[in-house]
């Protein structure tokens, strides 16, 4: 039973992974991270 509760965990997180590699490759979402993280380090920097 923990052996296939481990396989079940391991296949869920090669699928996120898989998932977020796809979605980070997209130009848009890139964007939004590169504008995301100015905003952040603009506000730090602030403060």
């Amino acid at each position: 039973m923990n052996m296939l509760r481990g396989l079940i965990k391991g296949a869920v997180v090669a699928k996120v992974i898989q998932v977020a590699q796809r979605e980070l490759s997209k130009p848009a979402n890139q964007r939004k991270i590169k504008d995301g993280l100015n905003k952040l380090s603009q506000s730090r920097r602030k403060h």
